[in-house]
């Protein structure tokens, strides 16, 4: 099984052309985890970068096909804004994010340490998106879309490649944004490995993505969830026709279940995960994923301040 317009070629050329800091992250079971979860589950760390997310590998496997005269502009809710910044600054090309109001600032900061100008976009995403379309517009910029450019994809299924050397895995859980994730970790496995559930993850509050994979077609909802990283209103259609071929199921979570899930992370792993990167704990803590051996990436620890306090004061750690 594949998708339109994904490369199986590509994706194997790209895990030896991105920047190996982004490559080969940490994958392994741990076993107060998976007692935890009540389930044997592959973790895969992707918050061990200089971006501290998954999203450095789609965005400088991207950057090897351009220009760089240009100026790149994106719209972001800051994981994918740094790792435009980080790919753009190893290149020297200029790079702008656009946001919305609301936005982490600690995401911004990240932005704007990585060299980027960061231009507050309006009231949401959708706002500030179409700021950086209008941006893009002058002479010179280049307007990237996450889950609609394929290289960026290409680039994420790396990480399918990287899981399936620790052999068979029944079903992969991965948190659904814009779907660049998905569609290119699906795109390698379901070629590799057919068997292979690809269980999709999208917070309660943002639905969109579920609903116009289940109908075919993109289609606008409202977001209200703390996991910005996964927050989408108004889904990519290029994005949800690959979905349509690749994903066999997305299930829901709560706000409260992803925060649960942070603790769990924290305590079992020491590691920190803002709520996008621990949706798919939280997904195989509330649903039956089908199958005994299990994998799921966290992917991205770029946590609010707020929600940084919190999780440090409700975490119980042993002795």
């Amino acid at each position: 099984m594949n998708s339109v317009d994904l490369s199986l070629a590509n994706i194997e050329r790209a895990t030896r052309s991105i920047d190996p800091v982004f490559l080969n992250s940490p994958q392994f079971v741990d076993e107060q985890l998976c007692a935890a979860l009540g389930r044997r589950t592959i973790v895969k760390v992707e918050t061990a970068n200089p971006i501290r997310s998954f999203k450095g590998r789609g965005a400088d496997f991207f950057f090897q096909g351009l220009d760089p005269k240009l100026k790149v502009v994106c719209a972001s809710a800051g994981n994918f804004g740094q790792a435009i910044a980080y790919a753009g600054r190893s290149r020297g090309m200029a790079v702008e994010v656009l946001v919305a109001a609301d936005a982490n600032p600690v995401k911004i900061a990240r932005m704007q340490s990585l060299g980027a100008t960061v231009t507050v976009g309006g009231a949401d995403f959708d706002a500030a998106k179409q700021l950086a379309i209008q941006r893009a517009r002058e002479p010179g910029c280049l307007f990237v879309e996450d889950g609609d450019e394929p290289a960026i994809s290409e680039g994420a299924g790396t990480i399918g490649v990287e899981l399936l050397r620790a052999g068979p895995i029944d079903s992969i859980v991965v948190p659904v944004g814009d779907g660049a994730l998905i569609a290119g970790i699906a795109t390698w496995v379901k070629h590799h490995s057919p068997n292979t559930k690809m269980i999709g993850v999208c917070p309660r509050g943002a639905p969109a993505m579920l609903h116009s994979w289940q109908s075919g077609k993109a289609m606008a909802e409202s977001a209200q969830t703390i996991a910005d990283g996964i927050s989408v209103s108004t889904p990519i259609p290029v994005s949800i026709e690959r979905m349509r071929t690749l994903v066999d199921d997305i299930v829901l979570v709560d706000d409260s279940q992803m925060l649960d899930a942070m603790r769990v992370a924290l305590s079992a792993l020491g590691l920190i995960l803002e709520p996008s990167g621990a949706a798919g704990l939280a997904a195989i803590r509330a649903h039956r994923i089908p199958g005994e051996r299990l994998a799921t990436i966290l992917t991205g620890s770029n946590l609010h301040p707020e929600l940084l306090r919190e999780l440090i004061a409700s975490s119980n750690f042993p002795g």
